[in-house]
């Protein structure tokens, strides 16, 4: 049996209204359609499919639901064409779902639907999750870049990517996010694990522990790095304002940062997911220095 779970499944569909369009600007509308009742592109240019991505979709879609909508347009009474998302499609009907949720465009201008669905993003409550969603479909079928993004919702182009990261979660953890039972900011700690296994174990105990940001920081940092010598004597303790300024680069730059002072020299360390993450650092501490990178020969 299927079951809806509440709160997951909208994405751009949290932006739009739903039901009948009654002078609706976006020229678009947000609906549950049964999966029967939308036929495929017939001029959907990707005809071979990733199988092994396509099952792990499966069992996303199984597991929190379908966090993008499709994008169909009407071409009857209870007929749809789908217009994107052909994947989504796919991965739904193999998963056993037997409705998906669909924005059902009235208008052929993706730059008005756009516009519109920017205008609206920055008013809507939605969990991270959703917030996520809605980002990454704006970059990936309507052109928006991060920068676009960020200047609109008046956000950083680093939370905008930080927020989108999230997408990367265990399904399971996904879950505690949407419902809010661990933070978006819990939430960035865990991807710099990289392990989904890590990441659900640790999701587990700040739900079972009711661990804060910053301890799962911690405990992030000693799970990535091997365990140090002991020392004969006691660690000295932190110098507050070295304390203080880990955490005001952490807050920075949304990531995992330790400053070190010895007697000669200091060590600063941040922590970066993946290559991606690692660029998105990089723009922020020194803004246009991978533009500046030669591509190889």
């Amino acid at each position: 049996m299927n079951v809806r779970r509440g709160g997951l499944g909208r994405g751009l569909g949290a932006l739009i209204p739903a039901g009948p369009i009654d002078e609706d600007p976006t020229g678009a509308r947000f609906e549950d359609l049964p999966v029967d009742s939308i036929e495929p592109n017939p001029r959907q240019p990707r005809e071979v499919f990733d199988e092994d991505a396509l099952a792990e979709l499966v069992t996303s879609i199984r597991e929190v639901g379908v966090l993008q909508p499709v994008v169909v347009r009407e071409t009857g009474p209870g007929r749809y064409q789908l217009v994107m998302g052909e994947r989504r499609l796919r991965a739904s009907r193999e998963a056993g779902q037997t409705t998906i949720p669909a924005i059902i465009r009235e208008t052929n201008d993706d730059a008005l639907l756009r516009d519109a669905l920017l205008e609206n993003l920055h008013r809507q409550q939605l969990n991270p999750l959703e917030e996520a969603a809605a980002y990454q479909q704006l970059l990936a079928e309507f052109g928006a870049t991060h920068e676009e993004l960020a200047e609109r919702i008046g956000r950083s182009r680093s939370q905008v990517s930080n927020t989108i990261r999230l997408l990367g979660l265990p399904p399971t953890v996904q879950r505690r996010v949407a419902a809010g039972v661990i933070s978006a900011g819990h939430a960035r700690a865990l991807l710099t694990l990289g392990d989904a296994d890590a990441q659900e174990r640790l999701a587990a105990r700040i739900v079972s522990e009711g661990l804060s940001v910053r301890a799962t920081e911690e405990l992030v940092t000693i799970d990535e790095e091997p365990a140090a010598p002991r020392s004969r004597g006691p660690r000295p303790a932190k110098v507050p304002a070295l304390a203080r300024l880990e955490e005001a680069l952490s807050d920075r730059l949304e990531t995992k940062v330790t400053v070190e002072l010895g007697r000669r020299r200091g060590k600063l360390s941040i922590a970066f997911a993946s290559l991606d993450d690692l660029h998105r650092i990089l723009g922020d501490l020194a803004p246009g220095v991978m533009d500046e990178e030669s591509p190889p020969e």
